[in-house]
């Protein structure tokens, strides 16, 4: 059983060359995965997908998936939420991510539905772009971190965020999604 996917088959994942279940979002996962790669130059080595993020509240612990952790330089500099719908709604839980990833803010946020994106500055949350076509390329994206000192996020400030990401990911969640792995 898939939770409340309906699951098309199999296909391999453009990323990692995995077999995964073929399902609407997966499919639009894909298509970004694939617009990183083949359109914006990253090498599939600058890329995690589907990485596993352990976020607390209180006692509850669970494990969320951020679909695309992307690495330059030796430093996180961008995520990729996917979800369905609203990128509005999508803000807050994907900064309170950018924020745990790596022990830094990570500088680019991009929240998207799959047929539009808002890309955030990871630091103040302000959108900075607009569309698939404003997703930063590799060669930005090693521009923008070039010029980064990446500062480490207090414990008091890893605590709180990963209590927005708890609320948001899995407070929030159907409870049939089994995307998100509860503890």
């Amino acid at each position: 059983m898939n939770g409340h996917h309906l699951v098309l088959g199999e296909l391999i994942d453009i990323i990692t060359g995995e077999t995964i279940a073929d399902t609407h979002d997966e499919r639009y996962r894909q298509k970004l995965g694939r617009l990183l790669v083949e359109q914006k130059g990253y090498d599939r080595s600058q890329i995690r997908a589907r990485f596993p993020l352990m976020c607390r509240a209180g006692e509850n612990r669970a494990i969320v998936p951020i679909d695309f952790v992307l690495s330059s330089a030796q430093a996180v500099g961008m995520i990729v939420k996917y979800g369905p719908g609203s990128l509005t709604t999508r803000h807050r839980s994907a900064l309170a991510a950018s924020r745990l990833v790596s022990g830094h803010q990570v500088p680019i946020v991009v929240v998207t539905n799959g047929e539009d994106a808002e890309i955030l500055d990871g630091a103040s949350g302000e959108i900075i772009g607009s569309g698939l076509e404003a997703i930063p390329t590799g060669v930005e994206l090693a521009e923008i971190i070039s010029g980064l000192r990446f500062e480490e996020i207090s414990s008091l400030r890893v605590e709180m965020e990963s209590r927005i990401l708890y609320c948001y990911e899995v407070d929030g969640s159907c409870p049939c999604d089994d995307t998100v792995c509860r503890l």
